[in-house]
């Protein structure tokens, strides 16, 4: 039987790519926000879910770290790396010179600037709620109309390229997590997320809980803080640590960390994307 897999929808984003390279033979199941993602999976509707959680230009994606901390209790299971490209498209017969308006998601209308002010000075630029629906957007609009998207995005809605690699940063990457019942087991090639926090600020707190790594060689991939929504000023922090969970040396590092701090949860170990 088919996994079914949930991801980030509409059909026709980066998203729906990220799964189809997953798993191509996986039924795919689009939702919206990336909050019902983690509902599909925890309730049986589908077996594992996709959602972005990082991209190298814009940074993290808020609502899927505030999803880990706060509110799902699903585990991270594998993660994928999506290089991410940019199409112009629009209706069949348009020409780049003929372009009035451009529709896409923000993101995308950011990483496209350099494009946008060189080819299509004097095009209005409209906020789309994704890259997919730009596309639809885009046809409504008509013959001066055109969407920043990707190929597949134009090959669902009736679109065609008429400009590509239209990015202003070829090094554009998005990783994407698979969010599941459980986590993976070992592979020898793995990465362990988590959070913490600590109930008073104080010096030398973050500094004693970090050298639980160092001094035992754990490589930390990522740390970050974000705020923790109980008071100004007081922050939770997201790390990505090599190893996994049940690997003696880190499974012995988190103990000792879970005993110093208020709050630590794990959000899961995993293949590092390429190995597994």
């Amino acid at each position: 039987m088919p996994r079914r897999l949930a991801y980030f929808g509409p059909a026709g984003t980066n998203t729906e790519q990220a799964c189809i390279n997953y798993d191509p033979d996986a039924v795919r199941l689009p939702y919206t926000p990336i909050a019902a993602v983690a509902d599909a999976v925890a309730s049986g509707e589908a077996d594992e879910g996709v959602v972005p959680i990082e991209n190298s230009l814009e940074g993290s994606v808020t609502d899927t770290l505030d999803l880990l901390v706060h509110h799902s209790v699903l585990f991270i299971r594998h993660e994928l790396v999506l290089p991410i490209k940019h199409f112009l498209v629009a209706a069949r017969g348009t020409s780049v010179e003929a372009v009035g308006v451009v529709y896409s998601h923000p993101q995308a209308l950011g990483q496209c600037r350099g494009f946008l002010a060189s080819r299509l000075p004097d095009a209005e630029v409209v906020a789309s709620m994704s890259t997919a629906t730009a596309v639809e957007d885009m046809l409504r609009r008509g013959a001066e109309a055109a969407a920043i998207a990707t190929r597949r995005a134009a090959a669902i809605y009736g679109g065609v390229v008429i400009a590509e690699g239209i990015e202003d940063d070829q090094n554009n990457m998005t990783r994407f997590v698979v969010l599941a019942a459980t986590d993976h087991p070992r592979t020898g090639a793995d990465k362990t997320s988590a959070c913490f926090s600590f109930d008073e600020d104080a010096p030398g707190v973050l500094h004693r809980v970090l050298a639980e790594f160092g001094d035992r060689g754990i490589n930390l991939a990522k740390i970050e803080s974000r705020p923790t929504r109980e008071s100004l000023g007081r922050y939770i922090f997201l790390v990505d640590l090599e190893g996994h969970r049940e690997d003696e040396i880190v499974r012995e590092a988190l103990a000792r960390v879970k005993d110093q701090v208020s709050t630590f949860k794990i959000f899961g170990s995993y293949p590092k994307h390429g190995t597994g």
